[in-house]
């Protein structure tokens, strides 16, 4: 994990990667729960004995499961000391460009693509977040997450 000790030491990091976050296991159990959570329950996710035979051979993530694991991405990749808030801004481009096997592992690599001073002594950040499927050549998902950080 990267550390950094003010926000606006990412300044000149701009372009250039800013941490890797740990792998994570994508279990049944996992999508199972988005399904519950958000009312997604698509045989391809939940019925591992259907998606045997469909298109992947198993069950797959769903696209947003992968996107909502951004935070905990975040948390492994790099940290901030001075820290107090922050915010998600939202989100820029996102493709999700493989799909993810259930028992696979993700991580993701993030990449400072903008930052801006912001009121109150913080700054907005773009981040490219690029999600990597274990045992895959495409990413799983690349998206630009926006987000508000203040000390």
């Amino acid at each position: 994990m990267k550390t950094f000790e003010k926000i606006a030491d990412l300044q000149p990091f701009v372009g250039e990667s800013i941490g890797t976050s740990d792998w994570l296991l994508i279990d049944q159990q996992r999508v199972n729960q988005f399904a519950d959570a958000t009312g997604d329950h698509q045989w391809i996710h939940v019925d591992t004995e259907r998606a045997k035979e469909g298109p992947f051979g198993g069950t797959i993530a769903h696209g947003f499961l992968t996107l909502s694991l951004l935070p905990a991405f975040f948390a492994t990749a790099f940290h901030i000391e001075e820290t107090r808030s922050g915010l998600n801004y939202g989100l820029d481009k996102v493709r999700f460009i493989a799909p993810v096997p259930v028992g696979r592992r993700l991580r993701a690599q993030f990449r400072l693509i903008e930052w801006t001073a912001v009121n109150g002594g913080g700054a907005q950040l773009k981040i490219e977040m690029t999600v990597e499927c274990e045992g895959q050549d495409k990413p799983a998902c690349v998206a630009e997450s926006i987000t508000r950080l203040f000390p």
